[in-house]
């Protein structure tokens, strides 16, 4: 046996340390790749469910825009017959006229209430399901993916993305749909007061479309860079307020708040770029809009003046372009709002298409029942290998057996694969060949409740949410009573100091855990894995971050934990290592001392020096 020694970090093993970017991965990019038609797709499964509230939005808004654009024919009936008529002392056609206005105005009015009642309750559901679907798909999602798509990412997709259709939705669509309904009803209205008329007005829309086409090409660009920048504004600001103790402690305010600064300016200068392309249509719509109308009422007059054109047509004619070309301006918000929603989707769909590379079973089949009478279960690593996406190989080939009821404890340099060994376990990875079995069973043929139920990891970070110390216990088993997380927590050590709290098991720890320290954090997630009665316990460095009464408390609660269970244990600290049945010493992925503590103390290999040094720094 030789001395063990460091060497270089295996590419590949702490797969949370930042990395060099691979210029081929998609995951640089905001926009993940997706299946072609994913966003329209996305779209139609999102209002599929509402099919029949979107009629109904749909017809209140047809008879709205109907009723709004009598307006301008009763007006032409009243100067051409009505005024007339009550010339010759005949009020009724003016009367009628008026009436008929006015409940234009009152129906017009109460559609349009109705309208926005309906449709705001649809979007609601739509932008409520799509929430839910993010977070939900997020969830589902492997620690791979996680580890290399940002959470800054994820919350801008939630957040600035899922906005930006909501104001499509809210605003856009009915814009849309009223600018459609407007050109129908006012092109059939304007050919049947005057064919010539009518067809000059609608020929006027062609320079119109060419406009709209042009910002549409011109824009799509600048909304996708838009979303961009607002994206890596938050992952900027999210990854700096994560890290601010080492902000701090690394004195990185100024460098962090200069990269900030080039990102701000970043998203300021692509909202300019998006302003202006609006700027520029909306100057040529009013100009071509504009020019048509005074061309026609031009047109109009002269044909008023030799008598070939009633008076009343021309002034409906003159509102009905007025109302035609109105909306024009309401076009180019549609499209600006279409713009960034497309751009937004795409993203989002872009996430959404994205599949588990740790998927569920097809078929997934049941452990078997305990073979003893202890609680553990057997652990074979069988023919493995494995190498992160983003480095090397880092298990070559693996093969390892730990009996049912077993704690090894697993110790090397750092980057040897004691971690990968137990995200392997954990799978939170599949091996890239051989496998990973629980009495017998291949870890992929378990669903994740069944592979949860038997197998719990505790880590270095005992990440707790917001709420309360009993929540964050029972996190282990959901359903446990009240009697049931104080006796877990008893078991482990950690009533007392939980008593000692100012509400006792129902204070709140705040946000990750920060109201109590590091060491009775720990103490929680052991509680917690004791209460979730796993057969199978990985402790990935559990003890590392603690100080030494913290440790011992630790070590402590480990021994209950532990007892009778399967355990792997990755030891940073050798006093880790005393309460294994066996040690397992890795380098570079692959094993090269296995034995029980005392084995390996008395010999002459690479754990016998790690121990002496380690007795050293005691002294």
């Amino acid at each position: 046996m030789t001395a063990v020694t460091t060497s270089a970090p295996t590419a590949g093993d702490e797969p949370d340390l930042p990395r060099p970017k691979d210029a081929g991965d998609p995951f640089d990019r905001d926009v993940l790749p997706s299946p072609p038609g994913a966003t329209a797709a996305l779209l139609r499964s999102l209002l599929a469910p509402m099919k029949g509230r979107v009629a109904l939005t749909t017809l209140l808004l047809l008879l709205q825009q109907a009723a709004v654009q009598a307006g301008p024919l009763l007006v032409a009936y009243a100067i051409d017959n009505a005024v007339p008529a009550f010339r010759d002392h005949d009020h009724g056609p003016l009367i009628v006229v008026a009436v008929a206005y006015l409940l234009c105005a009152l129906v017009s009015g109460g559609l349009q209430s109705a309208f926005i009642i309906a449709s705001a309750r649809v979007n609601q559901d739509v932008l409520l399901d799509l929430r839910g679907r993010i977070f939900r798909h997020a969830q589902a999602l492997s620690i791979d993916f996680h580890e290399r798509y940002t959470s800054g990412r994820l919350i801008s997709r939630s957040t600035t993305d899922v906005e930006s259709l909501r104001e499509l939705l809210n605003e856009g669509l009915q814009e849309l749909i009223t600018v459609i309904l407007s050109f129908v009803y006012i092109s059939a209205m304007l050919l049947w007061l005057d064919l010539g008329l009518g067809a000059v007005a609608v020929a006027s829309f062609v320079p119109l479309y060419l406009l709209v086409r042009v910002y549409q090409r011109r824009a799509v660009r600048v909304y996708r860079a838009r979303s961009t920048a607002i994206a890596a504004v938050i992952v900027k600001f999210v990854e700096t307020m994560n890290g601010i103790r080492p902000v701090r402690a690394f004195r990185r305010e100024a460098a962090n708040d200069a990269d900030f600064r080039v990102q701000n300016r970043r998203h300021e200068r692509v909202n300019g770029d998006a302003l202006l392309e609006m700027a520029r249509y909306v100057i040529g719509s009013r100009l071509v809009a504009n020019t048509a109308v005074a061309g026609i009422v031009l047109w109009g007059a002269y044909r008023v003046a030799s008598g070939s054109l009633e008076l009343g047509v021309l002034a409906g004619a003159v509102l009905y372009l007025r109302r035609l070309y109105d909306p024009i301006d309401r076009l180019g918000m549609f499209l600006n709002a279409y713009q960034s929603a497309a751009a937004s989707l795409e993203k989002i769909a872009g996430l959404l298409a994205q599949t588990p590379s740790v998927p569920e079973p097809p078929a997934p089949v049941e452990l078997p029942p305990l073979r003893s009478e202890h609680p553990g279960r057997e652990v074979v690593f069988d023919a493995v290998a494995f190498g992160y996406r983003t480095g090397g190989e880092v298990l070559p080939r693996f093969d390892l057996t730990v009996p049912a009821g077993q704690t090894v404890a697993v110790v090397g340099s750092t980057g040897a694969g004691k971690s990968t060994l137990a995200k392997l376990l954990a799978r939170f990875y599949d091996p890239s060949q051989g496998r990973v079995l629980l009495d017998g069973v291949d870890l992929r043929e378990l669903s994740v409740a069944e592979l949860r139920r038997g197998v719990v990891m505790v880590t270095q970070e005992a990440f707790l949410f917001s709420g309360t110390v009993a929540e964050n216990i029972a996190i282990g088993r959901p359903d446990a009573s009240r009697e049931e997380i104080e006796q877990a927590a008893k078991a482990i050590g950690a009533h007392e100091f939980i008593s000692a709290l100012p509400d006792g098991y129902d204070t709140d720890v705040r946000k990750r855990g920060g109201r109590i320290s590091a060491g009775q954090r720990q103490l929680v997630a052991f509680a917690r894995a004791l209460l979730a009665d796993p057969a199978v316990l990985i402790l990935d460095e559990a003890t590392s971050s603690l100080d030494v009464p913290g440790e011992r408390a630790v070590q402590r609660a480990m021994s209950t934990v532990l007892q009778g269970r399967t355990a792997i244990v990755i030891a940073h600290r050798l006093s880790t290592v005393e309460i294994a049945d066996r040690v397992l010493v890795m380098e570079h992925g692959t094993l090269v001392e296995d034995g029980s503590p005392a084995e390996l103390i008395a010999g002459t290999g690479r754990f016998a020096d790690l121990h002496r040094a380690w007795r050293d720094s005691l002294a």
